[in-house]
């Protein structure tokens, strides 16, 4: 036979689960062409697999990279990381549908994950012909967001939908999955996605059902209220009738620990009577999100202008300081509790200085109390802050990654090497930490399993039906890598660095990584379902 590429000599990891086997493998036409021992046959590209792992491309299920992949369509930080595949428009973040009226309203919304978008565009699948015009290094499966959508339809406005206003949202949800959407997502701790109820929610999600897509829920909260959050999301599924994806499942607080377990129990509970319910989680105890989402929910009514204007009144912030620091000793809100140490900046537009620095350092700093320097450096912001929060422990992030129904998301977006300010490390890091500290070094988890919730798992739960399983006649993503050295580098203080031991990278049967060389390829395509 005659191969574009032919990987001899490496130790086959499926995706299923299944021990791994010594085969070569044969890519021809951006497809697998043949796994089994000894392949004869010449080939375009050799490339030798002797000591290493070849496994399916791994998919990330849970991106915002639809923000930046039009700035930096390489998305080096996740292709370096074995990455092929991503879901994007998560957390009711999506870059359409747009509605010209509240045009400005979506800006703000989104403009933490991207300022600089053109936004010349109305509908998901023009913004997607727009990325797959320019070409992408991976693949990419869309999610329209709720947020996106209730802006399009009823901007900020913290009420219930009229008929009207639902018949409108149901539209453009529908018309996103005729676009090829995969489903539906929410993020309801932020605003205005939290004005919405579990009704406006289940009404949605029904449109959702008829193109057989599914529900993936940022949930209403993920500290005091993990417990009745979960509890929403599966009544949405189940009510809707369709899958639901449980995003970043954390207990988030101190306070909130304990709660991990009972939530991965309701979640096996589920599963046992018959609601399709999956969730992805990343390796650290940090997450990251904008700062806004730290505030109560009535204080963005209305978009950032009438936010911007409460915390710079004196009696209105005095309102919200009363309401959200608790003790005195931090902040409380969905994410649970946090000290003024554990509220770190990512990155923002005017006061480069402070990136890398908690609240309490800019307080010191200021020579402010936390609360005022937090708002005070908000306004000089324009609220455009992405924050890295402390939020997590250790022993629930191993249960969570060890736990079978949970899959592997990064929760990031692609960026170039060095840009925007200093992201959380998962940017960088989330496979390859995985695969090093989790799998190699604790064993909390087999090598096969690890690989399955980084592939299979992902490619059941969004329909992926030619990914995320290495075998003949599927899509040539392929990651090839060294178990023994694999690890993650990039850390809270120095974010930007790639992993090591991904040797090769392969997207639709093209090379993207070589031994820490990124090709300009861009072979990447957008999997509408």
């Amino acid at each position: 036979m005659t191969f574009d590429l032919l990987i001899r000599h490496g130790t086959v990891i499926d995706g299923t689960g299944r021990p791994g086997v010594a085969a070569d493998v044969g890519v021809s036409g951006g497809r697998v062409t043949a796994v089994a021992p000894a392949l004869e046959g010449d080939a375009a590209r050799d490339i030798d697999a002797s000591g290493r792992i070849v496994a399916p491309g791994f998919i990330d299920a849970h991106t915002h990279s639809d923000f930046t992949l039009l700035s930096t369509p390489g998305a080096d930080s996740k292709v370096r990381q074995g990455i092929t595949t991503e879901v994007v428009g998560n957390c009711g973040f999506s870059p359409a549908p747009v509605a010209p009226q509240t045009l400005d309203l979506l800006k703000e919304y989104v403009g933490f994950l991207n300022a600089d978008l053109p936004w010349n565009w109305q509908r998901l699948g023009e913004y997607y012909q727009r990325v797959s015009d320019q070409g992408c290094a991976m693949n990419l499966v869309p999610l329209v967001g709720h947020g996106a959508v209730r802006i399009a339809v009823m901007g900020f406005a913290d009420r219930a939908p009229s008929v009207d206003e639902l018949a409108r949202m149901q539209r453009l949800v529908g018309e996103a999955m005729e676009d090829g959407a995969s489903g539906l997502s929410s993020g309801l701790i932020y605003t205005p996605g939290c004005y919405g109820d579990t009704a406006e929610l289940v009404a949605l999600a029904q449109v959702v059902r008829q193109a057989g897509g599914l529900y993936a829920t940022h949930m209403r909260g993920e500290g005091g209220t993990l417990e009745e959050a979960i509890s929403e999301a599966l009544s949405i599924g189940e009510e809707a009738g369709i899958p639901v994806q449980i995003s970043h499942l954390k207990a988030s607080g101190r306070e909130n620990w304990g709660k991990m377990e009972r939530a991965l129990q309701t979640i096996e509970t589920a599963r046992e009577r018959g609601i399709a319910v999956t969730a992805d989680i990343y390796p650290y105890i940090a997450g990251s999100t904008t700062m806004t989402s730290l505030f109560p929910a009535w204080t963005l009514e209305g978009g950032m202008d009438r936010f911007l204007a409460r915390i710079g009144d004196r009696d209105t912030r005095q309102r919200i300081i009363d309401e959200v620091q608790g003790d005195g000793a931090g902040w409380s809100r969905a994410t649970g509790s946090l000290g003024w140490d554990d509220i770190l900046v990512a990155s923002c537009q005017h006061q480069k200085q402070f990136e890398g620095c908690t609240v309490a350092q800019i307080a010191d700093t200021m020579g402010k109390e936390p609360p005022e320097a937090m708002m005070d450096f908000l306004l000089a912001e324009q609220g455009r802050v992405a924050v890295v929060l402390f939020m997590m422990c250790e022993e629930n992030v191993a249960l969570g990654i060890a736990h079978p129904l949970l899959m592997i998301g990064s929760d990031s977006l692609a960026l170039a090497t060095g840009q925007g300010g200093k992201p959380h490390p998962r940017t960088y890091g989330t496979f390859p930490r995985v695969l090093g500290k989790y799998v190699r070094d604790e064993r909390l988890l087999s090598l096969e399993e690890g690989v399955r919730k980084m592939t299979s798992m992902a490619a059941d739960t969004f329909g992926l039906s030619d990914r995320g399983v290495l075998a003949e006649g599927k899509a040539a993503d392929i990651t090839i890598f060294d178990a023994a050295t694999v690890a993650d580098q990039a850390t809270f203080d120095a974010p930007h660095q790639h992993s090591t031991g991904i040797d090769y990278v392969i997207v639709n049967g093209q090379i993207v990584v070589e031994h820490g060389v990124q090709h300009p390829a861009l072979p990447g395509q957008v999997l509408r379902k």
